[in-house]
């Protein structure tokens, strides 16, 4: 006979059937002599003695219960539990549970499996959502609580699972891209993996063009040194939470998934994540840190400012006077005077240390900043230049004598002459590849520089055109007719008749679908240009109180200039005003002081800041 039979009859049920828990004192609630009572009645006749001996065994049965119950598989002793004659029914359950399920399933699972447990799965899975849902509310009533635990232990670990570093590094890439950057920022403190995925470069490259950052390169670096943890821990309490670093948690720790801690290289620092944290830096400067006071740069006495640009280093205005100035943008010195036109100057262009200006005198000079010496005179026209476009080499000039010329900026040669108009030209815009000019005429034409053919005349204003702007794909003209107008530069179709402005719309600025306008009516209006339809008209009680001359914006800011001598910040999204930046030279001064520096660097080059809104 085998070693079974000398087994007691209650340990031999528990230890040949592997896996059972349907009778396992450790999980119910009843104490081992309830529930050997009816069995230890008086009327037996048994003694204390024959009941502590069931006692006792009863017991032993509990200890093996629990042994076979935390065995898993892969434990070489339940190999051994087959009989002298081979394997038994409950060794070969074992194997074939051992290859279904994995090992955390193993220590509940009972033998043999209910015959009718497949079918139940099928109907299951024919039922729809619903049906489903039902039936797992009527399967969880009819569990007892130990069962009900067993499901909370299957399904927690589910919702512990770092998906993300299962995940390919493409996938999870695209899962990061759709979080919010201060999101994207506390993800990166996780832990290593996720900071490795949240420093890629084109994740934080497409955050900037949602932010309207083009290059990581246009982002100025703040005066004040700022680390990145500084920067970050500012982005994210902005928002509300902690910043508190987690790079070492466990919980959400990649090495069980298929990378590995050893694989990890320290990530590259991104150019796109560091022009991010330098614009939120300049965006708090915008909208927390007061406007200091100003400074008046004084050199052209009382004659009329015409025209002005700036670069990262230096403020140039052009006068009446004659004369252009050279200002450091730090300090607010004049560093040059460039003397040499014998009229007005009325336009001007800067790019580095080149200084292009144009003059009633009818002749263009070019102009080393640096130095102040007039490298060339460019004669051709033979009236005011009244307005111009830089691109790279080349300099377009538009003039009153209706014509417009393409000049060599580093020869002075005029390279070519583009006529058709049939008045003065007001305004011009130059891509390196096609030329578009708006005219006293009422049109606005498209020009092939290089062949010097019009490809499109663009009728449909009924009165001057005076502000433009070109971005490749759409021209928008804007005109006293107090209209403005989106044409297809391919084709030189009427796209959208943009209506609201009660008169002349003096600046523009187009970026991507969005354009904003500023119109001598004293409102601002934001318009999307793809639709027609206008976003936002930045007005109120707070609104200017005299023509708007010029405007910057990007993607949450407008900034607005106006003849009633005040700086506005604006909320595109909302329309409400934000400051008031005072008098009109403040917005300089500030950028003189250094407070604005960034911001107005970050909102791009203010040309025409202080272009009389006679518009002559």
């Amino acid at each position: 006979m085998g070693s079974s039979q000398s087994k007691p009859a209650e340990v031999l049920d528990v230890v040949d059937a592997p896996w059972s828990v349907a009778t396992a004192p450790s999980t119910s609630t009843e104490t081992a002599d309830q529930r050997l009572s009816p069995q230890l009645s008086p009327s037996t006749g048994q003694d204390n003695s024959s009941r502590k001996r069931k006692l006792n065994m009863e017991t032993e049965a509990e200890s093996s219960d629990r042994v076979v119950r935390r065995r898993g598989p892969g434990d070489e002793s339940l190999e051994d539990s087959s009989t002298d004659e081979g394997e038994s029914e409950g060794a070969l359950e074992r194997k074939r549970l051992k290859k279904l399920y994995p090992p955390w399933k193993m220590n509940v699972f009972p033998t043999p499996q209910p015959p009718k447990l497949k079918s139940w799965i099928d109907t299951f899975k024919n039922w729809n959502s619903g049906e489903r849902l039902m039936a797992l509310d009527s399967l969880i009533d009819s569990c007892e609580p130990v069962q009900v635990r067993h499901m909370m232990e299957i399904i927690e670990p589910q919702f512990q699972r770092d998906f993300i570093s299962l995940l390919p590094k493409e996938l999870a890439l695209h899962v990061l891209s759709f979080l919010e950057p201060a999101d994207l920022l506390r993800a990166a403190q996780t832990c290593r993996y996720w900071r490795l995925l949240s420093e890629d470069n084109l994740l934080w490259r497409e955050k900037c063009k949602a932010s309207g950052i083009d290059s990581p390169w246009t982002v100025p670096v703040a005066r004040r040194d700022f680390s990145s943890s500084q920067l970050i821990s500012a982005i994210i309490s902005s928002i509300g939470g902690s910043s508190t670093s987690a790079l070492d948690n466990p919980r959400f720790s990649p090495s069980s998934a298929s990378t590995s801690f050893s694989t990890i290289s320290q990530p590259t620092p991104s150019p796109w994540k560091a022009a991010f944290l330098r614009q939120h830096s300049i965006e708090m400067n915008w909208r927390k840190k007061p406007i200091r006071p100003p400074k008046v740069l004084k050199g052209h006495d009382d004659h009329v400012i015409t025209c002005l640009q700036f670069s990262d280093s230096r403020i140039l205005s052009g006068s009446d006077d004659n004369t252009l100035r050279v200002w450091s943008a730090t300090t607010g010195k004049c560093l040059r005077v460039l003397v040499g036109h014998i009229g007005g100057v009325w336009s001007s262009q800067m790019h580095g240390s080149t200084v292009i200006s144009g003059s009633t005198d009818r002749t263009l000079k070019v102009w080393n900043a640096e130095t102040g010496q007039c490298l060339h005179t460019l004669y051709g026209h033979t009236s005011t230049v009244r307005c111009m476009h830089l691109h790279g080499k080349k300099v377009v000039s538009g003039s009153r004598d209706a014509t417009l010329r393409v000049w060599n900026i580093e020869t002075g040669v005029c390279l070519h002459v583009l006529v058709g108009h049939l008045a003065a030209v007001r305004c011009v815009q130059y891509d390196g590849k096609l030329v578009v000019s708006g005219a006293y005429d009422y049109m606005v034409k498209v020009w092939n520089p290089e062949r010097e053919e019009c490809l499109h005349t663009l009728q449909g204003h009924t009165n001057r055109v005076y502000s433009l702007q070109f971005d490749g794909k759409h021209v928008v003209s804007g005109s006293l007719d107090t209209s403005i107008r989106v044409w297809d530069v391919r084709n030189g179709t009427l796209k959208h008749t943009l209506i609201g402005h009660q008169s002349l719309t003096s600046g523009m600025e187009l970026r991507n679908r969005i354009l904003v306008s500023g119109n001598a009516d004293s409102t601002v209006k934001v318009w999307d240009i793809v639709s027609g339809r206008c976003l936002q008209t930045l007005s109120g009680p707070n609104k200017h109180q005299s023509a708007v001359t010029c405007l910057q914006f990007n993607s949450k800011f407008v900034i607005t200039s106006s003849d009633d001598g005040t700086v506005k910040l604006w909320d595109v999204k909302t329309g409400e005003t934000n400051f008031n930046c005072v008098a009109a030279f403040q917005f300089y001064s500030c950028l003189k002081t250094g407070h604005c520096l960034n911001v107005l660097k970050w909102i791009r080059s203010a040309s025409n800041c202080c272009e009389s809104s006679i518009n002559e």
